[in-house]
C-alpha cells in the first residue's frame, strides 16, 4: 500500500493558500466596496437637498401617468461659492442675488422611449402663492391679485416656491426638481467633451464673454455658458430668442450623449454627477442612485424620440416685456403633459411681437404713434433731420424742440404709461442704442423722443428683419416647438405633435430626429433682429436727409 504522509501537508498547504486568497479576496472586496461607498457619500454628500414637506406645496395637482415622470430642471445664476477669478473667467460679475435664469419641466414617457422638454420662459408672470420661509429666503405671502415675475421665485421663498407655482400654474405633477449653477453647467458641458452650435455671424457679446466666429464651432463649458445666457445683444434681445437659441444647443447636446454611449457606461456617468454635484440642487427624495438610475434609464431613447417647446405665451398686458401664459392654448399642452398624451397643435394670435429690451412687446402702426423730437446733445438741426425721416416712414411728429439739456449721450424715449408702448416698441424699430423711460408727467399718448449725441441716423428700413423677428419654421424644423409653441406666430402655427408614446415616432425629421433641429439654416431665427449685425450689413442706408452723408 502507497504511502500518504507526503500528501496530507500539500493538501494542508493548499487550503492554507485557498485560505489566504479567500481572506485577500474578500479584504479587496471590501476595499472596493468601501472605496464605493466612500465614493457615492462623497457625491451625495457634495449635493444640496432641500427638503419641501408636502403641506408646504399645498393642494397637488393629481399624478394622471403614475408611469410617467415630470422633472422641473431651473438653472441658478446665483453667483455664490464662485471666487473672484471663476467671475472673471464666467464673464459672471459678483451679483449675489438667487434667480432662475432658465426653466423647464422635462416629461419622461412611460417605459422611458420618449421625452419632451418644455421651457417656461423666466419673463413669464405668475400670481402671489404662499411660500414658507427658510435660510436664504425671506418668503412670500399670498395675494392672488399681485402677480411676480416667475424668475424670482428662487429669492422669495426658494425651491419649493418655484416648485408649487410651476405646479398650481400647469397642472403638472412635478415628481422631482433638480437646480444647477453656473459652475457645474460649465463641468457637465466639459465632460460631454463640449458641443456644437452654429451662428449666422461674427457674435462678440461683451457682457455674457461670447465671441465666436460665423458658421458651426465646436465650443468647451465655458463658451456654452456664455452662449446659454446671452441675450441683450443679439437677435432681437428677447428671452424668447434665447430659449429658442438654447433649444437648439440643447438639442445637440442630447445628440452627442445619445451617440457616445455615455448612458450606458455607469463610471462615466458617476464621473458627471460626481462634477455637477457641487453645483447641484435636488429635492430631499432624490438621490444619487436617482440621478444614475434616471440617465440609465435613458439610453434606449432614440433621438426623433426627443422635442423642446416652450409654453404658449403672449404678451403681458400691465408691461409688455413680460409674458404670461396664453390661454386656452397654454393650458392644452400643459394637460397632454400631465395625461401623457399627444400635444395638441397650437396657434396664438399675432398680438405680441418679440423687440429688443424685453421679452414679447406690442407694436402699432407707425401712423398711430406720436412723437415730439428733442435735441438733447446740441448738434444742430438733428432734431429736424429725424422728424423729417421718422414722417417719411409715417410717423405722426407733433413737433421739435429742444430738450431741457444738451447733456444726453444716448437716446431716451420718454412715456407716460403702460398704455403706450406699442408706441414706444414701435419707435424703437427706428433707432439703435436707444432706452426707454418712464415719466408719468408726461400726456399719455404722445412719446418724447430725446436724442443724444451718439444719435448718427435712423436704423436701415427692413421689413424682412421686423418679419424674422418672429421666428419662423424652416424646412428642417417645421415640427419645432421652439419655433412654433413660443407663443409667436409662425409659418405653420403648430407646435410639436407628441409628449410621447408611439405617436411620438412620427416626429422623425433631417438633423438626427431632434425636433429642435440645430443646423445653421434652422438657427438663423434665432438670431434675427435689429441687433443682427448681418442683417444690417445687408441692407442699404434708409433714403432721405437724416441718413446722408452720415455713418453708422
Amino acid at each position: 500500500m502507497p504511502p500518504t504522509t507526503s500528501r496530507a501537508p500539500r493538501e494542508g498547504k493548499r487550503r492554507h493558500v485557498l485560505r489566504w486568497v479567500a481572506v485577500a479576496a474578500v479584504v479587496i472586496l471590501a476595499a472596493g466596496t468601501l472605496t464605493a461607498y466612500l465614493k457615492y457619500r462623497a457625491v451625495y454628500d457634495s449635493i444640496t437637498r432641500v427638503t419641501v414637506p408636502g403641506s408646504e406645496l399645498g393642494q397637488r395637482p393629481a399624478d394622471f401617468s403614475t408611469a410617467s415622470e415630470n422633472i422641473l430642471i431651473y438653472g441658478d445664476d446665483s453667483r455664490k461659492g464662485l471666487d473672484k477669478h471663476q467671475q472673471v473667467l464666467l464673464h459672471t460679475g459678483n451679483d449675489q442675488t438667487d434667480n432662475t435664469d432658465t426653466i423647464m419641466i422635462i416629461h419622461l414617457s412611460p417605459g422611458r422611449h420618449a421625452v419632451t422638454v418644455m421651457s417656461i420662459p423666466r419673463d413669464t408672470m405668475v400670481p402671489m402663492y404662499q411660500c414658507d420661509s427658510g435660510p436664504g429666503y425671506r418668503g412670500q405671502l399670498a395675494n392672488p391679485n399681485s402677480y411676480v415675475q416667475i424668475n424670482s421665485l428662487l429669492q422669495a421663498g426658494g425651491p419649493g416656491c418655484l416648485w408649487k407655482t410651476v405646479e398650481q400654474q400647469t397642472g403638472i405633477y412635478i415628481n422631482h426638481f433638480i437646480g444647477i449653477g453656473m459652475l457645474g453647467f460649465v463641468k457637465v458641458v466639459n465632460d460631454l467633451g463640449g458641443v456644437n452650435v452654429c451662428v449666422p455671424y461674427n457674435v462678440s457679446d461683451p457682457v455674457s464673454g461670447l465671441t465666436l466666429p460665423s458658421g458651426e464651432n465646436h465650443i468647451d463649458g465655458v463658451q456654452a455658458l456664455a452662449f446659454w445666457r446671452t441675450r441683450e445683444d443679439i437677435g432681437n434681445g428677447s428671452d424668447l430668442e434665447r430659449i429658442q437659441r438654447d433649444q437648439f444647443m440643447s438639442a445637440q447636446v442630447v445628440k452627442g450623449v445619445l451617440g457616445s454611449g455615455l448612458l450606458s457606461n455607469p463610471f462615466r456617468l458617476l464621473s458627471v454627477v460626481t462634477d455637477a454635484a457641487a453645483a447641484m440642487t435636488t429635492d430631499g427624495g432624490m438621490s444619487v442612485s436617482d440621478l444614475v438610475g434616471l440617465a440609465e434609464s435613458l439610453r434606449h431613447v432614440s433621438s426623433k424620440n426627443v422635442q423642446f417647446i416652450t409654453a404658449p405665451n403672449q404678451a403681458w398686458p400691465p408691461n409688455p416685456n413680460r409674458v404670461q401664459f396664453a390661454q386656452p392654448q397654454a393650458g392644452e399642452v400643459f394637460t397632454a403633459i400631465a395625461h401623457d398624451v399627444t400635444v395638441p397643435k397650437v396657434k396664438v394670435a399675432p398680438s405680441a411681437t418679440p423687440s429688443s429690451g424685453g421679452a414679447q412687446v406690442l407694436t402699432t402702426s407707425p401712423s398711430n404713434v406720436k412723437v415730439k423730437i428733442l435735441n438733447g446733445s446740441g448738434e444742430p438741426d438733428v432734431a429736424r433731420q429725424a422728424a423729417t425721416g421718422l414722417t417719411s416712414r409715417g410717423f405722426d411728429v407733433t413737433g421739435t424742440g429742444n430738450a431741457a439739456s444738451f447733456a444726453y449721450t444716448n437716446s431716451v424715449i420718454e412715456y407716460a404709461s403702460s398704455t403706450d408702448m406699442a408706441a414706444v416698441n414701435t419707435l424703437k424699430r427706428e433707432l439703435t442704442h436707444v432706452t426707454d423711460l418712464q415719466d408719468s408727467t408726461l400726456t399719455p399718448g404722445t412719446v418724447e423722443l430725446i436724442l443724444g449725441s451718439d444719435f448718427t441716423g435712423l436704423a436701415p428700413q427692413d421689413s424682412a428683419v421686423t418679419a424674422s423677428a418672429t421666428p419662423t419654421a424652416s424646412a428642417s424644423a417645421t415640427a419645432s416647438g421652439a419655433a412654433t409653441a413660443s407663443g409667436s406666430p409662425s409659418a405653420s402655427g403648430s407646435a410639436s405633435p407628441s409628449a410621447s408614446g408611439s405617436a411620438v415616432a412620427n416626429l422623425a425629421q433631417s438633423n438626427g430626429g431632434i425636433t429642435a433641429a440645430a443646423a445653421c439654416a434652422s438657427d438663423s431665427s434665432a438670431f434675427a433682429g435689429p441687433l443682427s449685425p448681418l442683417a444690417l450689413e445687408s441692407l442699404s442706408p434708409a433714403p432721405g436727409p437724416v441718413s446722408a452723408g452720415r455713418s453708422r
